[in-house]
């Protein structure tokens, strides 16, 4: 492919790259520059060289030049083919001289990463992955950061299509701060309700206490929470929620509360980012325009619902201004289908408000109902610009019944991860009022009517098995938790696999990953679950390899051909394929034989070592040089700094593939296998003197589910090396040849102009 003949040849620079300071947070407008899953990455280029990577440019234009030092055709055409591996066209083909090599090897050309390949919008959704946020709304950790529309703004401007909405009831009941404000009408009756107050929380903790396993209280002893459990009940500490993060947008100032297990505690003056009737116009990706924020907004009632994480420390947002943001942002990055998956925990009343608001809000982008069940899923490229509706499936026919539990509601699974998260770090009033709880409890009523009428398509059903009734319902999406995916496939690993060839499926992080840290997103791939939800807030494996997949896609990916359901085009006579079955066992195609005789059945393999081809891989990586790296977070002295570069691939493990291990504890994969990393070298412009890695023989490996990822370390003398830089690709899109690796920024997963210069080799065989 030939470079941009517009684009202007990249200077040396002529001095060492000396990073910026530690970033601030990522204004919204400069998401779509953030990683994540589905924009970033799409047309990047060297801005500048420096003298190592110019020298080193210089060395590879020479070595490859005729007699005359020049570059003719067929010198042109050689390198672009043979080292390049890319076909060439005319403009490869023809005389370069330096300053043409320098236009090709600047531009977005020869970024190690390919562009995707245009991809056939034609299947129905469960044949896709989809790049899907877990508690969108959160700014931070799970007990303690705010609530902010800014973050489904982030998420949505970086090319997310699935995000998630806790719904809650508005907050009209007197909390116990209240009762601690109010003034008495002597200091007996104050000493005594603050006596009475105390005794009431002795007595409530205890209770609390009783329920949670003993190995949790031990833990929650010996941590900050477990003293500040004990001054909650001496009187001394009042809890408080913490709010994490500011908002961009214009702000609106608000009287908000923090809220713990359901009940206000503190009051206090809060941000939401919500537009004005003054914000600029927005414009959909269809080209349709969205006027601001208030041009459609009737007066907001006082009693509307809030978003929030249940049962912890987080600051709540309101559903309004959520739907605002979502209807603002949802289609700006990327005009494939938006699906909100809906957790409600509000009343029947209260949900009326949620199916207004999103009526009113969502207007001309709401999927709704069209009539009867649904025979089949539709397609992305028939449902591009519209919203799709999670949440809660009630059969038509369903009376409206008696409060339901939250262990019943939709998110049955994320309600006990979120209570055993709420146990094993319990806040002093969050036991407090889990206690109460257990004496007078307040349950949320099920699903009504006309919410789940707008689960059109993505018909929420809590999971049994992958046999009862209403898994063999179309439009049905089963959601579960990380370990209740590993228990599933570790009894009915067929079935599971089946299933999602035809079926919707969510996998989520455990509610005991209370810093918001992930899963590894490939290991639930390749069970073919679509939606893995992951906490786009924080940077770790799960987010860049998140990042790998998804990619300048817009937030859709083709799963292999194996992995999903095929349908035949309108033109084909014959039916549609059946879904793949084991090959018949010898014993299933012999001859009847005398009853005496016996035969040993065969077990099946396993459904992903059998639906795609397997490769085994060769692949070499000649680094050359670095330049512009980022220094570690409080460094700002470059001679202090000795980065290497460490490789790492990760690859379906041969036990799981054949069904001889268990999936890896937490969904992580194995330690230890396929990695390789350089000697450090000083700065941040430091040349890696061509070091060879190899990585040979890897086993397995299916180039649409297989990664690569580069991290830039710091190799510190004590402590734990710090990861300063990162970039990851997937196999089949990884590059041969010379190539550009464009890092981002490991803590806030922003782009950067530090770069890698490296040779890639890539050989599978099978």
């Amino acid at each position: 492919m030939a470079a941009d003949k517009t684009s202007t040849p990249a200077t040396a620079t002529a001095s060492p790259s000396v990073p910026a300071p530690a970033p601030a947070p990522v204004p919204v407008q400069d998401a779509p520059h953030q990683a994540g899953g589905g924009v970033s990455g799409e047309t990047r280029k060297l801005k500048t060289l420096s003298p190592m990577l110019l020298s080193y440019l210089q060395k590879i234009y020479k070595s490859h030049a005729a007699r005359d030092k020049t570059w003719h055709p067929d010198e042109t055409a050689a390198f672009v083919k043979l080292v390049q591996g890319e076909e060439a066209d005319a403009h490869a083909s023809e005389k370069w001289d330096f300053d043409a090599f320098l236009h090709y090897m600047t531009s977005s050309t020869t970024n190690i990463t390919a562009p995707p390949q245009s991809q056939d919008l034609g299947y129905p959704l469960s044949s896709y992955f989809i790049s899907s946020s877990h508690n969108t709304y959160l700014t931070g950790n799970q007990l303690s950061s705010a609530a902010s529309t800014d973050a489904y703004k982030n998420v949505l401007l970086r090319g997310c299509r699935c995000i998630e909405i806790d719904v809650w009831d508005c907050d009209d009941s007197d909390s116990e701060a209240d009762s601690d404000t109010s003034v008495s009408s002597s200091d007996e009756e104050e000493a005594a309700t603050a006596a009475g107050t105390r005794s009431k929380r002795r007595s409530t903790v205890g209770m609390v206490k009783d329920k949670i396993p003993s190995s949790i209280i031990d833990r929650l002893e010996k941590t900050s929470l477990g003293k500040k459990l004990d001054r909650y009940v001496a009187d001394k500490e009042k809890p408080e929620a913490t709010t994490v993060g500011a908002t961009t947008a214009t702000p609106a100032t608000t009287t908000g509360t923090a809220t713990i297990m359901g009940t206000a505690t503190t009051t206090g003056t809060a941000t939401a980012a919500t537009p004005t009737a003054n914000s600029l116009t927005n414009e959909r990706s269809d080209g349709v325009s969205i006027t601001g924020a208030n041009s459609l907004r009737k007066q907001q009632s006082a009693k509307e619902p809030r978003v929030l994480h249940g049962y912890t420390l987080t600051k709540e947002v309101s559903f309004r201004d959520v739907c605002v943001a979502i209807r603002d942002n949802g289609f700006l990055a990327s005009d494939l289908p938006l699906i909100v998956s809906l957790e409600v925990h509000c009343c029947p009343a209260q949900q009326e408000a949620m199916v207004d608001i999103m009526d009113q809000v969502w207007e001309g982008l709401l999927l709704k109902e069209p009539g009867g069940n649904p025979g089949a899923l539709p397609t992305p490229g028939a449902l591009k610009n519209k919203i799709l509706v999670k949440v809660k499936y009630v059969a038509p026919d369903q009376v409206q019944g008696p409060p339901t539990p939250p262990d019943q509601l939709d998110g049955v699974e994320e309600s006990k991860d979120s209570a055993a998260s709420a146990a094993a770090s319990a806040t002093p009033s969050a036991l407090a009022a889990a206690a109460a709880d257990t004496k007078k409890a307040k349950k949320p009523s099920k699903v009504i009517q006309a919410l789940s009428k707008l689960g059109v398509y993505t018909r929420a059903v809590s999971f049994k098995s992958l046999e009862q009734p209403e898994a063999s319902m179309p439009s049905h999406v089963f959601s579960l938790s990380e370990n209740s995916v590993i228990e599933v496939h570790e009894k009915s690993r067929h079935e599971l696999f089946d299933h999602n060839k035809k079926f919707l499926m969510r996998a989520y992080p455990s509610g005991l990953r209370i810093r918001s840290s992930n899963l590894d997103p490939a290991v639930f791939w390749r069970k073919g679950i679509q939606i893995v939800a992951l906490n786009w807030q924080n940077w770790d494996e799960g987010m860049m390899l998140n990042e790998g997949m998804f990619a300048g896609t817009g937030g859709y990916v083709l799963k292999p051909a194996g992995y999903r359901y095929e349908v035949p085009s309108p033109q084909a006579s014959l039916p549609a394929p059946t879904i793949t079955t084991p090959t018949p066992t010898p014993a299933s195609v012999a001859p009847t034989l005398p009853s005496v005789t016996t035969t040993t059945t065969t077990p099946s393999p396993p459904p992903q070592a059998t639906a795609v081809r397997h490769y085994t891989m060769d692949l070499t990586l000649e680094i050359l040089a670095a330049q512009a790296l980022p220094l570690p977070p409080g460094d700002t002295n470059p001679n202090s700094f000795h980065p290497y570069l460490k490789v790492e691939v990760h690859v379906e493990e041969p036990g799981e593939r054949h069904g001889t291990d268990p999936v890896p504890a937490g969904g992580k994969e194995k330690p230890g296998e396929y990695k390789a990393k350089t000697k450090s070298h000083k700065g941040c412009d430091p040349d890696f003197k061509r070091q060879e890695l190899k990585l040979k023989g890897i086993p397995g490996v299916v180039p649409e589910l297989s990664f690569v990822r580069f991290m830039v370390k710091d190799d510190q003398t004590l402590g734990k090396d710090t990861l300063v830089a990162w970039a990851c690709v997937r196999v089949d899109r990884l590059r041969e040849g010379y190539r550009i690796v464009h890092l981002l920024d490991a803590r806030n997963g922003m782009e950067t102009e530090a770069v890698l210069l490296v040779r890639v080799g890539k050989k599978l065989v099978g």
